[in-house]
C-alpha cells in the first residue's frame, strides 16, 4: 500500500502538464502506487477549472488525457463539512486551500503535499505531515 497525500491543485498540475519539470516524478510515484492521491468532489471541481485557464492553452481532449493520467490512480473521499466539530483543525488564511486541509484531515492521509506557504506553516498544528513537494521527494526516496 502507498503513502495517502493530498496535493494542492498546483502541485498536480506541475506534475501533469510540464512532464519534464521538477514534479514529473509525482507521476510515476502514484502511477506504481508509491503515492496514492486523495481527492473530492471539491479538489477535482478546483482541478478541473484551473485545467481551463487559458495560459495552458488545453483543449478538451488534452484536459481529458491529462485527468486520465490522476484520476484513476486516485481514492475519492467525500468530506464533511461538520467534521471538525471540536476546532482540532486550524482554519487556513486562504479560505481557498481549507478544502484540501479538511480532506486530509477527514480522510486520514499521511501528507499534504504543497507549495502554498499558508498550508507549509500549518504544519505543526495537525495530525498529519504538510511537506512541499521535495521534502515529499526525499521521503520516497528514504
Amino acid at each position: 500500500m502507498g503513502i495517502r497525500c493530498v496535493y494542492d491543485t498546483n502541485i498536480v498540475i506541475s506534475s501533469l502538464i510540464f512532464t519534464g519539470g521538477q514534479l514529473a516524478w509525482l507521476r510515476t510515484a502514484w502511477e506504481k502506487q508509491i503515492l496514492i492521491p486523495i481527492v473530492a468532489k471539491e479538489t477535482v471541481d478546483e482541478l478541473l477549472r484551473v485545467l481551463r485557464y487559458p495560459k495552458f492553452q488545453l483543449t478538451k481532449d488534452e484536459r481529458n488525457d491529462l485527468l486520465a493520467d490522476f484520476l484513476p490512480f486516485a481514492e475519492t473521499f467525500v468530506v464533511s463539512v461538520t467534521q471538525n466539530d471540536n476546532n482540532t483543525l486550524p482554519i487556513c488564511r486562504d479560505e481557498f486551500d481549507q478544502m484540501f486541509l479538511d480532506l486530509a484531515y477527514q480522510s486520514g492521509a499521511q501528507y499534504l503535499v504543497t507549495g502554498d506557504k499558508d498550508l507549509l506553516e500549518l504544519n505543526k498544528s495537525v495530525e498529519f505531515n504538510i511537506v512541499a513537494a521535495a521534502q515529499m521527494k526525499q521521503i520516497v526516496k528514504s
